[in-house]
């Protein structure tokens, strides 16, 4: 993985063909997800040497490929340079940094450590948004003893409450398996393991979660479908008083998500905006 590569694109609709993901697997080196600035999933695959376009459609006979684009990336090591490197960053109360980095980057906030090749970027308008919202909850007296994070990720943002909230039970959980890995990783090397309990779930689905409810908090930064199908049972999941994050959707869904939220009993506290991005902070009523 010392040389250039080819960063191959697909464009989904959102509804994703589990062989599609075991295509992605199985043919790329390293495969990665992620959204465009419109909320829409695209899944990027990197092939190091020469890239056969003959020979990629060959292996995933069968399978009806979504849309995509080919990109040849020049480096010397493109895994650092294109998949997990992003540069650190200031949040809140929070200085985010990769796996890459030799060493913890000078900083008065608190360092966390992120790898997320294969997870949900780290370094994201949604993510920045939830870790502002996360802080201004603490800074504002929310002294939460359960936490619920749906789909987690990397776990960011579960490291970022366990910072802050050392005292709270906190259950992350993803429906990509992947994701709970990674999770479970970042949390180990933030010396956070102790205060998240993960496990693989198709959003509130698992008994894990059902076993841990009424929540205090809930944490989804994920999208604006799952976010609307998800309300009622976030709704249920979360008690009387208690506080959600909602993130992953853009400008135009933003009164579609709160005006949903709020047939569910939840009133709008706040709304962050960072480029086409949005995370709304309401309040189960």
């Amino acid at each position: 993985m010392m040389s250039s590569c080819w960063q191959i694109t697909f464009k989904t609709d959102g509804t994703i063909n589990p062989d599609f993901e075991v295509f992605l697997e199985n043919y790329f080196e390293v495969y990665a997800q992620n959204y465009d600035d419109e909320g829409n999933d695209e899944y990027i695959g990197y092939c190091s040497g020469n890239f056969d376009e003959q020979s990629m459609l060959l292996a995933a006979k069968g399978i009806n490929l979504p849309p995509y684009s080919v990109e040849k990336l020049e480096s010397s090591n493109w895994l650092k340079d294109y998949v997990i490197k992003f540069d650190p960053f200031e949040i809140a109360d929070f200085m985010i940094y990769g796996i890459h980095e030799t060493s913890t980057p000078k900083t008065d906030k608190i360092p966390l450590q992120i790898y997320a090749a294969t997870a949900f970027g780290s370094d994201h308008q949604t993510t920045r948004s939830c870790l502002l919202a996360i802080s201004e909850l603490y800074h504002n007296g929310f002294v939460p003893q359960k936490i619920l994070d749906v789909g987690t990720g990397s776990g960011i943002l579960s490291l970022a409450a366990a910072s802050l909230w050392p005292q709270a039970q906190i259950t992350a959980v993803d429906i990509d398996d992947e994701a709970v890995l990674v999770t479970n990783s970042n949390a180990t090397n933030n010396h956070l393991d102790s205060h998240i309990i993960t496990a693989q779930s198709n959003g509130y689905q698992s008994p894990i979660v059902a076993q841990n409810t009424p929540y205090d908090l809930i944490l989804a930064n994920i999208l604006a479908r799952p976010l609307l199908e998800m309300a009622p049972h976030a709704a249920s999941s979360l008690k009387k008083g208690g506080y959600a994050i909602f993130s992953g959707f853009v400008e135009d869904q933003e009164n579609w998500i709160i005006s949903e939220h709020q047939k569910h009993n939840f009133s709008l506290s706040k709304l962050y905006k960072l480029d086409n991005w949005r995370a709304a902070l309401m309040q189960k009523e």
